[in-house]
């Protein structure tokens, strides 16, 4: 347990009763100001110091220690002699002192209030999504060359959030794309994902030009040295991500297993997360937000394996050697339930055709690994196939941890 101490038992006789509640005041409001005290040397030999005190600030604006600098101002109460002004009159004595120490005492000035005391909104600190933010006492604006962006900015801020988003509906949208197996001819569709395809490859280029907080805690400002961080970092996962797939898949005449291809390369997008993941870290003090992320958390992963569990049944579901429908399969058994069987042929296209809708199918994966996370397991809904068996252990061993 730390215990805060103003060290009263250092000041001496002559020290004004006003000034020693000022201090204590100072160190227990947090504030920055200075002070004339007299201390004592081991010898008894009084000492007058200017003190100033300064508390330091972490990154929540916390203060976690203070900053007291102490001048020796004997020569001002009361000159001394010494060997190097003996036959000096008391005058004379003070002056050189006066001209010694007189650009100490302005370094020693007191600060504006408005420039001690600076406090960020909770609403701006909330809202800063970068995680390695420099604390209070290091935050001095660096010179930085006109193309690079500081990664603190408002500007950075808001574009962060962005691409926060962003990657929360590539999260969502990807995996359900891919096992869901939907090709993007909704002209509406195929220009939003394009639109984000192109903002994540803006990025790129943002990242190319903003600062990173080195090792020891300075802010990188050397274009040289941002760039060989990014392309040893995150350039290879960013790149990929950004890649046009929906664009290419959605020709009609690609090949099926081109277009698979490139739909199962769109799951690369998702490395994205652990960008994510690393700026939400200092979100964890919050106990309102840690909750709203645990249950986004919780959603996003019972979507997964909804888009999982749909492709381990919509793969399981026709028999390849004998081209029959497998009646005990979850699907088979939830079209006969709602009344929209599959059927052999019914087009003339000779594939099995019909079943629940998308939207149905969904509905009843996400229905069912909700259930399973929370280890309620109503049984409505189970696994009949060996695989949906083995996959349904693997997601109850991770609703029980």
């Amino acid at each position: 347990m730390q215990k805060s101490s103003t060290c009263s038992f250092m000041y001496g006789e002559l020290t004004d009763k006003k000034t020693i509640e000022k201090v204590r005041q100072t160190f227990d409001n947090y504030e920055s100001n200075c002070f004339e005290i007299l201390l004592y040397k081991k010898n008894r030999t009084p000492v007058w110091f200017y003190m100033q005190i300064a508390p330091i600030r972490n990154e929540h604006d916390k203060v976690v220690l203070f900053l007291c600098t102490f001048k020796d101002i004997t020569l001002f109460k009361q000159p001394i002699e010494d060997d190097s002004t003996k036959g000096w009159t008391k005058f004379a004595r003070l002056t050189r002192a006066l001209t010694n120490s007189r650009s100490v005492l302005q370094q020693l000035t007191p600060m504006n209030k408005a420039e001690v005391v600076h406090k960020h909104s909770r609403l701006a600190e909330v809202l800063q999504l970068g995680s390695d933010i420099l604390p209070q006492y290091k935050q001095e604006a660096p010179k930085t060359p006109p193309h690079i962006i500081l990664h603190y900015c408002a500007f950075k801020t808001t574009w962060d959030w962005v691409i926060l988003i962003l990657t929360f509906y590539t999260a969502i949208m990807v995996p359900y794309n891919v096992s869901f197996k939907t090709k993007q001819n909704n002209i509406a569709w195929l220009v939003l994902d394009s639109v984000v395809d192109v903002i994540f490859l803006v990025d790129i280029v943002l990242n190319f030009h903003t600062t990173f907080v080195g090792p020891g805690g300075e802010v990188i400002s050397d274009p040289k040295l941002i760039r060989m961080n990014y392309l040893k970092t995150w350039f290879v996962i960013d790149l990929l991500s950004c890649l046009p797939y929906d664009i290419i898949n959605a020709f009609e005449n690609v090949d099926e297993g081109i277009s698979s291809l490139f739909s199962s390369l769109k799951v690369v997008r998702l490395l994205r997360l652990g960008r994510v993941a690393r700026k939400l870290d200092h979100y964890l003090e919050y106990g309102a937000a840690v909750l709203v992320l645990l249950v986004c958390v919780f959603g996003l992963v019972a979507h997964w394996l909804a888009c999982i569990w749909y492709s381990i049944g919509d793969y399981e579901v026709i028999d390849e050697i004998t081209n029959t429908l497998k009646k005990d399969s979850w699907l088979c058994q939830l079209a006969e339930t709602i009344g929209t069987p599959y059927r052999y042929n019914a087009t003339g296209t000779g594939q099995w055709e019909g079943g629940p809708s998308k939207d149905s199918l969904y509905i009843t994966s996400l229905y069912f690994t909700m259930t399973s996370l929370t280890t309620i397991g109503f049984g409505n809904i189970a696994p009949t196939t060996d695989g949906e068996k083995i996959f349904s252990v693997a997601m109850m061993m991770v609703g029980c941890k």
